[in-house]
């Protein structure tokens, strides 16, 4: 199933090690020899695949933008069919046809990634001295496979891991400290490369506001890198460098795209405060004070306007008890300079407390 995958990167391997072969020779007098040949392939391996998706990035980002700039217009969709799902879905793809949105374009870069890093996971981890049979398989030749077995990155095979034994590394006379040491610094900047990737490109296209998604965010951040921790230990060391190469090519890729394709600007004064902050509490504090004044300013149901009240224009007239027990209108809820609107947040609760006050004393009055 995955033939295609494991020769098509077997090919670019073989390509760039054969260049770094001729360019450095292959008589192992120093640093430039086929050692540093195999690393050098492999770092041209993401230079091809970088190259590659480097189009497809560039429209990952662009489509990114747009769908921030939609956000209201979705929200309002949502809104407006909230139980109709499909009318939904119509008026969503029919919004993203014309603004050319495309919500699946963030995810096909990384499913590209994907087949080509399990082809080289499975070719890098293939050679090994116990391994008797099938030398020659996705256009490899014998003198490639005891190249490969040979090399290593101060004292490191390319095909071991963290976790391989002794015996193994006894064949090749590479010792076990040497591995654990090499394996445990790339694994570590492999982890750390793979956080701080994620990290950039969240905080420059900002936290998602739907907390569903903000929660795959922190997933991404946060709980990948976790599990690498665990699992970078089966990684051989050839594919732990693929792996860290990408993320240094990642960063440096996105800092160009991002500045080139910044975010919407946002408007200090309109944009929502981070959830979990202070600035975030404080204002859902005052929406519910706000609901509650709405509640306790609202009518009763089935209520009948008492006589002698007058409707006002541009608001809903209320009367309360003065201090003689009779009635006076209040300012109008809305419009007017009676109305609250131009008040600090201090004095309408205040007023707010003070009608509430006032109907109940009325209330005990009557009964």
């Amino acid at each position: 199933m995955m033939e295609w995958a494991y020769d098509g990167v077997s090919w670019v391997l073989l390509r760039w090690h054969d260049l770094w072969t001729n360019v450095f020779g292959n008589s192992g007098s120093g640093v430039l020899d086929t050692d540093w040949a195999w690393v050098l392939a492999i770092v041209g391996v993401v230079i091809t695949l970088r190259v590659i998706l480097f189009p497809l990035f560039v429209k990952q980002i662009q489509s990114q933008r747009a769908m921030q700039k939609l956000a209201p217009e979705i929200k309002a969709l949502q809104e407006r069919y909230k139980g109709d799902r499909e009318t939904l879905q119509k008026e969503m793809m029919e919004l993203y046809r014309k603004e050319k949105a495309n919500p699946l374009m963030g995810c096909l870069p990384i499913l590209i990634q994907m087949p080509v890093f399990l082809a080289l996971f499975h070719i890098l981890r293939r050679p090994d001295p116990d391994q008797t049979a099938n030398h020659t398989l996705y256009g490899w030749t014998e003198q490639d496979w005891q190249s490969y077995i040979h090399a290593d990155l101060f004292g490191a095979p390319f095909w071991s891991t963290f976790l391989t034994g002794g015996d193994q590394l006894a064949a090749v006379d590479a010792a076990s400290l040497n591995v654990k040491l090499v394996a445990g610094v790339l694994g570590a900047a492999m982890i750390l490369t793979t956080f701080l990737t994620t990290r950039q490109m969240i905080l420059k296209t900002g936290w998602n506001e739907d907390p569903n998604q903000r929660m795959i965010q922190k997933v991404m951040l946060y709980g990948i890198p976790v599990i690498m921790i665990f699992s970078a230990g089966a990684f051989p060391i050839g594919v732990v460098i693929y792996w860290t190469v990408n993320n240094l090519f990642s960063l440096g890729q996105q800092q160009y795209v991002l500045h080139k394709y910044p975010p919407p600007a946002q408007n200090a004064a309109t944009k929502p405060p981070k959830p979990g902050s202070k600035a975030h509490e404080k204002m859902l504090e005052e929406q519910r004070e706000a609901e509650q004044r709405r509640k306790e300013l609202a009518p009763k149901p089935g209520s009948k306007p008492k006589p002698g009240a007058k409707a006002k224009p541009g608001g809903q007239s209320k009367t309360v008890a003065d201090a003689n027990g009779s009635e006076a209108p209040q300012a109008e809820v809305k419009g007017g300079p009676g109305s609250g609107k131009n008040l600090s947040r201090a004095e309408r609760i205040a007023r707010a407390k003070k009608v509430s006050g006032a109907q109940q004393a009325s209330k005990k009055k009557k009964g």
